[in-house]
């Protein structure tokens, strides 16, 4: 089976797809004025603009793991991601705390899904 890199650079494709399985690189928004809530809903956007672009969709996704810098947010990063697959069947998640590659990325989601 072939393997489907698509937007690659020298460092990371942003979609891979391989054997009806698409994996997006991990998700952020960032901004020093955007709090918890701004960067999930933007990062929330991005994901499902790139399960569009390689065929899938927010109802496909099978598995999320969602890293927050700190627990505190969890409640209002929750809050986004519950109102955005409200309408959906929900995929595997976890969630951790953990230290993020720049001090204003609050959250990022790392997504798989079938296409």
């Amino acid at each position: 089976m072939s393997i489907e890199r698509i937007d690659s650079t020298e460092r990371m494709s942003r979609i891979v797809k391989h054997n009806h399985t698409v994996y997006l690189c991990g998700q952020t928004a960032c901004d020093p004025d955007w709090d918890i809530t701004e960067q999930t809903q933007r990062c929330l956007v991005k994901v499902e603009d790139l399960l569009a672009q390689a065929g899938s969709s927010k109802e496909q996704m099978l598995s999320v793991t969602i890293y927050v810098r700190d627990m505190k947010d969890f409640a209002a990063m929750n809050a986004v991601w519950d109102a955005w697959v409200s309408d959906c069947p929900k995929p595997a998640r976890a969630c951790v705390e953990a230290r993020m590659a720049r001090p204003d990325l609050l959250v990022e989601f790392s997504v798989t899904a079938a296409y």
